[in-house]
């Protein structure tokens, strides 16, 4: 075999610039030390995070960890060069899970995959993974920033995101005490959050073939600006009521919708029935279902459809609840009951 006469090789020259990540690091400095809290032992650039868990105030801590990414989003952010808001994203998918086992989240690492490092476009994303966390409350521990030439295009990134939070033993969620006669309440959605993009793509991109520019009258703002609208993190809300009220049962509704997300924290022998006319349908939802002819069973288990959170309680706290919830400057529908069945949702009205 001869051997090939060409330059030495650098890892810079096979794609991966070091200096590059020590400038996004210093560039995202700021962001990530304005979520510490009390618990942060490190700083940034350590090779593992410390957190300090305050054992005086719980008494039998048990830790609850979640994990997920954006999915499909990704590409509407890739598409409008828009990468300011999907780090909140990240963190909400991970926080808001955790959240419906009565955790309050502690801590969040991302790990960020490119490929091209541009320290200025990854600064701009784990500054909103930052605002994800100040919105969460929880600190930015860690992360890293993998620049892998050759797997992703120069343009292209992927983001995951890791919450750890705790809760009292005696305080743990479950779900198992709801019953029959239990009120289920919804809080808003932004819109799609972080679900369904790929069917939402399809009918706005595709069939319709509308571009990430276009102002839809629908919405009352571009599609790009629709699509990336911030997943809603309901953390301090949540958190506040868990103080005051006997919250039997929370889901998030991710993907699969309502139709999914709500039996995985029902006991067996109840069902949970909802009223379709007792909150808005965001105009998002409306528009995909119009133009790409989804049935409605298609979209209740594909799209949040404007109910982010759900929440069971028992009917003597059901009205209070909802109006501490307006004191706090927050909205939140009665939509539905529990009832003895099957572990279904099921739907009347509309």
């Amino acid at each position: 075999m001869s051997e090939h006469k060409s330059q030495p090789l650098t890892y810079a020259g096979a794609g991966v610039d070091i200096q590059a990540g020590n400038r996004a690091v210093g560039l995202m400095k700021e962001a990530v030390r304005s979520t510490f809290r009390p618990g942060v032992l490190t700083d940034i650039g350590g090779f593992g995070g410390l957190f300090a868990l305050d054992t005086a105030k719980y008494r039998e801590p048990v830790l609850i960890s979640g994990t997920d990414g954006v999915g499909t989003k990704l590409r509407v952010a890739h598409l409008t060069g828009v990468h300011h808001s999907i780090g909140i994203d990240a963190v909400a998918m991970c926080v808001n899970d955790i959240l419906v086992q009565g955790a309050e989240p502690l801590f969040f690492l991302d790990y960020l995959a490119v490929g091209k490092l541009v320290p200025e476009r990854v600064a701009e994303i784990v500054k909103g993974v930052a605002e994800g966390c100040r919105q969460a409350g929880c600190a930015l521990i860690g992360g890293e920033t993998a620049e892998m030439p050759g797997f992703y295009g120069e343009e292209e990134y992927d983001i995951a995101g890791f919450a750890v939070g705790v809760v009292d033993r005696s305080r743990i969620i479950s779900g198992s005490g709801i019953q029959a006669g239990d009120v289920v309440i919804g809080l808003p959605s932004s819109g799609l959050h972080s679900n369904g993009y790929s069917l939402a793509r399809k009918a706005l991109l595709e069939v319709a073939g509308y571009r990430m520019e276009d102002h839809l009258p629908e919405l009352d703002r571009t599609l790009g600006e629709e699509m990336l609208m911030p997943t809603r993190i309901y953390v301090k809300p949540v958190l506040s009521l868990m103080e005051k009220y006997n919250l039997k049962g929370l889901a998030h509704i991710t993907g699969g919708g309502l139709t999914e997300n709500i039996p995985r924290v029902l006991p067996e022998g109840v069902k949970v029935v909802l009223d379709r006319s007792a909150w808005p349908v965001l105009p998002v939802f409306k528009l995909i279902q119009r133009i790409g002819r989804v049935a409605e069973e298609e979209m209740l288990r594909t799209f949040n459809m404007g109910i982010g959170m759900v929440m069971m309680v028992s009917p003597q706290q059901a009205e209070e609840l909802v109006r501490e919830l307006a004191a706090q400057g927050e909205t939140a529908y009665i939509i539905g009951r529990v009832e003895a069945g099957q572990k279904a949702v099921e739907y009347t009205g509309r």
